[in-house]
């Protein structure tokens, strides 16, 4: 019996207006981001929020305007009609396309497997929101340059955020945000997170690792589908709003309002914010290792 046989009463199958329709609605909400992208790029602009998750995440922006079933949908397709970028891992018959498990190498499975498996860690950890975003303070700290020195400078002098910085706690639990802390800043840090470490480290309050929900959801295509995937992005856009309006840039210009953490008020409010992110990221999360589950069981 065919592949497609044997599992097509689980499978739930588009017809073809509606996954085109589908499709079309997609690349119509990424391009709300990419087009922007697009023209500051053309323009050789760079934007401190908006461009960070095409520049610090690898997923290339004519792959997020792609719009995909996801793992367990088929759509009625013949090959004339198949989108070019439904090729690798899909499978078509009997007129229908699909993602197909059974074509993962075991390499493939094996990555899989640690990125449910790290998701569902971090998922079991306490949230911690004591931070109050002092990982990009800790970026600047003691530096006669700052990352985002070309597009915007300081909010504050750079002695009052090196006050700030001796003056408070920091325990950043993420690898990718602690090892861009400036030498002198990473003894501050209560914690020394490492790489191999991350599956220990992470834990859901984290504005990075929720952020990171947008990274493994892309790792995950074709077997999520187009509309989680870009949920998860604008989730991330909004946690990168948060992370930077909380930092000691100067955002005005391009229409954001600080959260003052180096104020009692400040680290109130980010707080509040950080616990709701963290309240959309937590079933996102678990729905993404449902996912993974469902496809590593084939």
């Amino acid at each position: 019996m065919i592949l497609f046989e044997m599992i097509r009463e689980k499978m739930q199958t588009l017809s073809s207006q509606m996954w085109q329709e589908l499709a079309t609605a997609h690349r119509a909400r990424a391009q709300c981001w990419t087009l922007p992208a697009l023209d500051r790029h053309s323009r050789q602009q760079s934007h401190p929020v908006d461009d960070f998750l095409f520049t610090y995440y690898s997923f290339p922006l004519t792959k997020i305007e792609q719009w995909h079933p996801g793992f367990g949908v088929a759509i009625a397709c013949d090959e004339e009609m198949r989108p070019s970028w439904m090729k690798r891992h899909y499978t078509l018959e009997n007129g229908h396309l699909f993602a197909d498990p059974t074509l993962l190498l075991d390499k493939e499975r094996a990555r899989f497997f640690w990125i449910r498996e790290l998701l569902a860690n971090t998922a079991q950890q306490s949230g911690n929101f004591g931070c109050f975003g002092m990982h990009e303070w800790a970026m600047v700290y003691r530096s006669g340059e700052t990352r985002h020195g070309h597009v915007t400078g300081l909010r504050l002098p750079a002695e009052e955020v090196d006050r700030f910085v001796e003056s408070r706690p920091i325990r950043c639990t993420h690898y990718d945000a602690f090892r861009f802390f400036t030498p002198e800043a990473r003894p501050l840090n209560q914690l020394q997170p490492e790489l191999n470490h991350r599956e220990i480290n992470e834990q859901p309050g984290c504005i990075h690792a929720n952020m990171d929900l947008y990274k493994w959801a892309y790792k995950c295509v074709p077997w999520i589908s187009g509309e989680f995937l870009l949920d998860c992005f604008s989730l991330a856009k909004d946690l990168r709003q948060l992370d930077m309006r909380a930092s000691p840039y100067d955002l005005r210009q391009y229409g954001y309002d600080s959260v003052d953490i180096e104020t009692a008020d400040g680290r109130k409010q980010y707080e509040m914010e950080q616990r709701s992110l963290a309240e959309r990221a937590a079933p996102m999360r678990a729905k993404l290792i449902a996912v993974l589950d469902r496809m590593l069981a084939v």
